[in-house]
C-alpha cells in the first residue's frame, strides 16, 4: 500500500512538472508573439487586441478542460479547437471594427477560416464517436493534471495558425486595396483545402470497407503521398499568410511563423511521426508496405509514381 502511494505521489510530480513546463512555454511563446505583431493592432482598454485572442484561446481550452478531465474524455476537444476559431474570428472582426469597417480582405480570410474550421472539426468529431476514442488521449486523460497539456496546445496551436488573421483583422490602420497576393493566396488556399478534403474523404471511404480492415491505404491521393490530408493543411495555411504580404509591416511579418509553425509540428511533433511509428508496428514487416513508403513522399506529392 505504501509503495503504492509514493508511486502515486511520484506520477502527480512528473505530471505537474510536465504541465508546468507546457503551459509556461506557451505563456513565453504567446508573451513574445503579442508584443511582436500587436503594435498595431487596436487598443482596448490599455491592451491590443491581439493579447485578447490569445487569452480567448487558451481560456476556452481550459473552461473546456475543466468537465473533460472529470469525465475523462476527448470526445469534444474538436469541437472546442472549432469553436475557439469561430470566437476568435468574431472578436478580431469586432475588435477591428472599433477602428473602421471591416475590409474586403479581412471579410474573405475570416470566411476562409470559419470554412475550414467547421469541416475539420465536425469531421474529427465524428470520427472520434465513430470509432468509440482518440488513441493520442488514452495516456493523457488518465491524469487531470497531464490532461491539461493538449488542452494548452491546442490553444496555443489556435493562436499560432491565426495570428495572421488575427494581426489582420485587428489593424488600427487602413488596410490596402486587394491585390495580386491575396488572389495568389486565396488559390493557394482553395488547392490545399480540396486536397484536405479529397484525402480525409478517401481515407474515410477506405476504412468503412469490412475488406480494408488491418490495411493501409495506398490510392487516390495517398498514392501520391503517405500523407496528404497534412500537405493540403499547410498548404491552405500558407494561402492564409500570403494575405498578409499587401498589409503586413515590421515586426507584423513575424506573424508568416504560422506556416512555418504548422509544418513543424505536423511533420516533427504531432502528425506523421506519431503516424508513421503506428504504421511501421502494424506494416513495418510487410514487403508491400515496405515498398509503399519506399517509393512514396512522406508529404509533398510525387506525380511521376515510383513502379
Amino acid at each position: 500500500m505504501i509503495i503504492q502511494q509514493v508511486i502515486a505521489v511520484n506520477s502527480t510530480r512528473q505530471d505537474l512538472r510536465l504541465t508546468t513546463i507546457v503551459v509556461t512555454s506557451a505563456f513565453i511563446i504567446i508573451f513574445l508573439m503579442v508584443n511582436a505583431v500587436g503594435r498595431n493592432s487596436v487598443i482596448m482598454n490599455e491592451y491590443s487586441a491581439v493579447l485578447y485572442c490569445a487569452v480567448i484561446c487558451i481560456g476556452i481550452q481550459w473552461l473546456a478542460w475543466i468537465p473533460a478531465s472529470i469525465g475523462k474524455t476527448e470526445r469534444f476537444y474538436d469541437l472546442t479547437g472549432g469553436l475557439t476559431y469561430l470566437t476568435v474570428v468574431g472578436f478580431s472582426l469586432w475588435a477591428g471594427s472599433l477602428s473602421e469597417p471591416p475590409s474586403l480582405r479581412e471579410l474573405i480570410v475570416s470566411l476562409l477560416v470559419v470554412i475550414w474550421s467547421l469541416r475539420l472539426s465536425f469531421f474529427l468529431y465524428f470520427r472520434i464517436h465513430r470509432t468509440g476514442k482518440d488513441g493520442r488521449f488514452d495516456q493523457l486523460k488518465t491524469s487531470p493534471i497531464r490532461f491539461l497539456v493538449p488542452w494548452t496546445l491546442q490553444g496555443l496551436w489556435v493562436f499560432l495558425t491565426m495570428i495572421v488573421v488575427i494581426v489582420i483583422n485587428s489593424q488600427a490602420d487602413s488596410a490596402p486595396a486587394i491585390g495580386i497576393w491575396d488572389g495568389i493566396g486565396l488559390s493557394m488556399w482553395i488547392l490545399g483545402f480540396a486536397i484536405e478534403v479529397i484525402a480525409d474523404n478517401q481515407k474515410t471511404v477506405f476504412n468503412t470497407e469490412p475488406k480494408n480492415q488491418d490495411k493501409w491505404i495506398d490510392s487516390g491521393l495517398w498514392s501520391y503521398s503517405r500523407h496528404p490530408n497534412y500537405f493540403g493543411e499547410i498548404l491552405l495555411w500558407t494561402g492564409i499568410a500570403i494575405f498578409g504580404v499587401s498589409c503586413f509591416s515590421g515586426l507584423e511579418k513575424i506573424a508568416w511563423i504560422s506556416p512555418i509553425f504548422i509544418y513543424i509540428l505536423l511533420t516533427k511533433i504531432s502528425g506523421t511521426p506519431i503516424l508513421d511509428r503506428r504504421a511501421i508496428e502494424k506494416w513495418g514487416d510487410n514487403p508491400e508496405y515496405q515498398i509503399y513508403r519506399d517509393t512514396t513522399p512522406l508529404l509533398i506529392p510525387r506525380l511521376n509514381k515510383k513502379s
